[in-house]
């Protein structure tokens, strides 16, 4: 596969924002999702509430929204869509902000006022959702965005959605890094090199006295100081990893199940079916006809 191939099979938006333009938003009342599934080289922060039941795809990432829904998406290769699923509203109301700032380290957003603004942005290339508290926190700011009409203080106040979001706690990351394709750099050097190992032999055995070796720690303390580092045991990072790349083959290739199985490291395709059952929340099979149908080649 070349790289970026599926991007050729996914609906590559072009938005209405231009080169000299900060922000574009779309205030929107609706009574149904119709969108196909894409992705764009902007930034994206989209709000949606009165529309329980929308299936969000963000990546690998399927979930079921309840009455209010918050994502923020930087990646400019992050498949995304809400779909109409079961909701039943008549009224959805759909806020959405595409903006385009830099986030280079030595940019404006690498200035100590900004830096948990710009770690924000960085988490959201993989998707970043809000929980109830955030989106609450930032609700009238939103709602009012979409009708101030001075450039200038439509920026200051999105502005300040953003830092009050980089400030809120709750906000969890929707794809996994191998689907999104991110690298995160900003760790130790010693679970960089552990994560650069995993990267290279998903497809093998990989045993933790070999992880540890790497690291020059025992197991036991190797395996609570990976934990402390990433959040996710050693197994767990592991099976991410290869779900990751086997979602991806699933959306990019039309390999059988079975073959996708085996390059992923699973000998056993009855258990690599429960796994991606238990983790995205349906099979394989399942995963990849959801994709087709969203999709629209161009």
């Amino acid at each position: 596969m070349k790289p970026n191939e599926h991007i050729d099979n996914v609906m590559h938006e072009i938005t209405p924002l231009m080169d000299k333009d900060v922000l574009y938003i779309a205030d929107r009342h609706k009574k149904e999702f119709d969108y196909p599934i894409h992705c764009h080289d902007t930034m994206e922060l989209n709000f949606v509430e009165h529309a329980a039941g929308v299936r969000r795809i963000v990546g690998d990432s399927y979930e079921v929204i309840g009455d209010f829904d918050m994502v923020l998406i930087t990646g400019p290769t992050l498949e995304h869509v809400w779909l109409q699923n079961e909701c039943r509203s008549d009224d959805i109301h759909e806020i959405t902000v595409h903006f385009d700032f830099d986030n280079d380290i030595n940019g404006f957003f690498g200035k100590k006022p900004f830096m948990h603004i710009r770690r924000m942005l960085d988490e959201a290339r993989k998707g970043l959702a809000f929980p109830l508290t955030s989106i609450m926190q930032v609700y009238n700011d939103i709602c009012a965005l979409p009708s101030e009409k001075d450039g200038f203080s439509a920026v200051m106040k999105f502005m300040g959605i953003l830092n009050k979001l980089a400030h809120a706690d709750g906000a969890y990351t929707l794809a996994s890094s191998s689907f999104a394709k991110v690298q995160i750099d900003e760790e130790s050097q010693r679970i960089l090199k552990v994560k650069e190992y995993i990267t290279s032999n998903y497809r093998d055995e990989i045993r933790l006295s070999v992880l540890a070796k790497l690291a020059c720690m025992s197991e036991s303390a190797f395996s609570r100081y990976f934990k402390m580092h990433t959040g996710r045991t050693v197994s767990e990072f592991i099976m991410e990893l290869r779900l990751g790349y086997a979602s991806r083959m699933l959306v990019d290739t039309t390999k059988s199940i079975a073959e996708i199985s085996f390059q992923c490291g699973y000998n056993n395709l009855s258990h690599f079916n429960r796994v991606f059952r238990r983790k995205k929340g349906c099979s394989p099979g399942e995963f990849r006809a959801q994709y087709r149908k969203t999709k629209i080649i161009i």
